[in-house]
Order: C-alpha cells, then structure tokens, then sequence
C-alpha cells in the first residue's frame, strides 16, 4: 500500500490558475518511480460533488526511496465558467490508479473563480470517507426539514391545486363534483357484488349477513381509495404538468402533494357516508373513532413518500404508469379487503402483514366495527415505515428534479 505525508503546502493565486507546491515524503516501504509514482488533480463541484475535469499528471522527477522526500510544482487552470470549485490533489500509482479512491489522504482545495482571479477558500488533508460522513452530516438536518418546510411554505398553493385538480376532473358533466362521492361509493358497490352478492364472501363465522360484510368491506376500502388513486396517478403528474419542470420558481414536490390531498378528500367523502352508514345499521358511530388521526398521519405519509418516489422515477420510466396499474391491482388482492385474513394460510399471513396496507384496513376495521384501539406494536411500525418513506421520497424527488429538464 502507497502512504505518503504532504508537507509544506503553498498556495499561489495567478490569473485563472492556482500555482501549487508542496512536498512528499515517502512512507511506504517502496521506492517512487517516474514509472509508478505521479501526482495528479481533478475539479469537482463542490455542491453535488460531480466530476469536471482532470489534468496532466506530474511524475517524479526521480527515484524516491522510502523516508525520502520530492517536490511538486502544479500549475492549475481553472475553467472559464466563474464559480465555486473544488479540487483534489492526490498520489497516483501504476496500476492502482488514483489513492484517495482507495481511501487514502489527499490536499482538498475550496476555491472560487471569476473575472480571471482564483480566490483559495479553504485547504485540507481529507480522505473520502471522512467527506463522505462531512456531507451526510451537512445533508441530515435538510433531509429532515425540506419536505416538512416545503409543505408548509406551499400549503396556499397546494390546497388550490388539489381543489382545482377535484373540480377539474368532473367540471362540465351532469354530476360536476358530486361525482367526488359517487365515483368511490360506485367502485365499491362493485367490489361489494362480485364478493359479497356474487360470491358469497363473509368477514365473520357467525355473522352471514351481507350489511356485515359490507361494513368490514367498506371500512378497508376506505384507506385504500386514499392511497391507490395518488399512487396510480403520481407516474404521470410531473409529464402532466412539464411546462412547469423550466420555472425555477415552482415548487414540483408538490405536485405530488396535490394528488394525495385529493385522495384525502375523497376518503373523507366516503367516510362521512361510512359513518351515516354506520349509524343507519347498527345505531351508534363507536367512541374509537377517535383513533382514526392516528392511523390518518402515518396512511398520508406512507403515500406521499410512494408518491414522490413514484413521480420522480415516472420522467424515466414512461412505462411506469402502466406496470403501477398492474402492481396496485396485486397490491389490493394481496390486503385483506374482500376477503377475511382468516381464510390465509399462517405462513402467507406472517408475510402478508408486513404490508403497510394491511396495517391501515386492520386498524379502520378495529376503530370503526370492533370498538378497540389499533394494536400497538404493528402501529408503532407502520410509524417507522411511514416516516422513513415520507423522507426517502422526497429526497429521492429532489434528487431526480435536477435531471427533469435534460430528459422532458
């Protein structure tokens, strides 16, 4: 393995280039040739950390055996775009290539560049790993504060897209809005024929009646609706709105948000008819009702955070929309909706409830139809996941938007 110890950096600043001379001393237990031993540099960005450029490679003027020293002279020339930049100088030995690639101390210089004069920022001795943990450092508090922040700052603006996107969808027919509430209460008499007229499928043992089918049913439809329709739709809403991808100014993380604020309100439609339901059948809305934010929070979460990825991947994958259609129809026929978990066998249900899903229409049906709380340890989880999800999807997001532009 190369070692080496960078001694006695100097930094001069000359028009449009950075004259750099140090000295190296070798501390591995062989000898520096011309042939095996250079030094080289490479501008990167020093926001996103891309590669720009590389330039020539300066070898040893002569041999170096070990605990000797050798002298470097570098003159660097900068680009001609004005800018922040970041260099790295770093040993170079045949055939390993490049030492700080392989973790090795290298001179990291900051510096900026504009109307031909090279201003030094600052210098260090770094390694790779250690720029790495340096970022996700920098990065953590952003990770968790932007999508939080960007909700937030946008919330006039998303309210009056989803409202727009509600109304857009129905204006000009004979129902207009209405259609908000006949659309999912038509999807799920639907599903309500073909299993519980049609097939006869009954959530309960004891109970063969077709209202209490219908109640299991519909109560595991509801947090259904609220995810399937944004998920469905979030492949397609950044091609949707692309003549907004070139104005720097719009916020397109939340047009994912959108989606998914409309899917809330569809489900609050169809719970208020849930709940008058309810209170036709069995004569009272349970207490427990109260639990429902509780489920409500993690069940936004989790598909927002579906949806940014979703969005983001759907500009470069245009067949996305079309194998989400597929994935979300196997999704609704893997969670117990119209059927009762009791008919799975025990080794698909232990798979079967690592699903976020199942998670969600278990706990409606125990809040709305069996009078007690969520179970506490799979709530916990869905927790976790939700939370992970919201904050992976859109830094996921975020990181895709820069690229929209070159590929729309």
């Amino acid at each position: 393995m190369m070692d080496a110890e960078y001694r006695d950096i100097e930094l001069r600043s000359l028009p449009d280039t950075l004259e750099v001379r140090l000295v190296m001393e070798n501390r591995s237990r062989q000898t520096w040739t011309p042939e095996n031993f250079s030094l080289g540099w490479q501008f990167f960005d020093p926001e996103t950390n891309f590669f720009i450029l590389e330039g020539a490679w300066a070898h040893v003027p002569h041999d170096v055996p070990p605990g000797q020293t050798v002298s470097f002279e570098l003159l660097i020339p900068f680009p001609p775009e004005a800018g922040g930049y970041q260099i790295y100088i770093s040993p170079i030995q045949q055939p390993e290539g490049w030492a700080y690639r392989r973790g090795r101390p290298f001179l990291r210089i900051v510096a900026e560049a504009s109307d031909g004069e090279v201003r030094v920022l600052r210098r260090e001795i770094a390694t790779a790993a250690r720029l790495r943990l340096r970022r996700m450092r920098n990065a953590l508090p952003k990770f968790f504060a932007a999508p939080v922040r960007s909700i937030l700052e946008n919330h006039r603006l998303i309210r009056s897209m989803a409202r727009r996107d509600i109304l857009a969808r129905y204006r000009g027919s004979f129902g207009d809005v209405f259609w908000t509430v006949l659309n999912p209460l038509l999807l799920m008499a639907t599903y309500f024929f073909v299993f519980g007229v049609v097939l006869h499928s009954r959530f309960s043992p004891t109970d063969h009646s077709s209202t209490g089918f219908a109640l299991y049913f519909l109560a595991g439809m509801l947090p259904w609706l609220a995810f399937s329709e944004p998920a469905g739709r979030a492949p397609h809403v950044v091609l949707e709105h692309r003549t907004f991808v070139k104005k720097l100014i719009f916020p397109l993380e939340t047009l994912p948000v959108n989606q998914v604020v409309a899917g809330l309100v569809t489900e609050m439609f169809a719970a208020g008819v849930f709940l008058v339901a309810l209170l036709v059948i069995r004569g009272a809305v349970p207490v427990t009702v109260v639990w429902l934010p509780v489920l409500l929070v993690p069940q936004l979460l989790f598909t927002l955070g579906v949806c940014w990825f979703l969005a983001g991947l759907g500009v470069f994958v245009r067949d996305l929309g079309q194998i989400m259609g597929f994935l979300l129809t196997l999704w609704f026929f893997i969670t117990p909706i119209c059927y009762s978990e009791a008919n799975l066998p025990a080794n698909a249900l232990f798979i079967l409830r690592k699903n976020p899903m199942y998670v969600l229409v278990h706990g409606y049906r125990a809040i709305l139809l069996e009078h007690h709380p969520p179970e506490l340890l799979p709530l916990v989880k869905l927790w976790l996941v939700a939370i992970a999800i919201f904050f992976l999807g859109h830094a996921w997001f975020y990181k895709l938007r820069k690229s929209f532009a070159d590929v729309i």
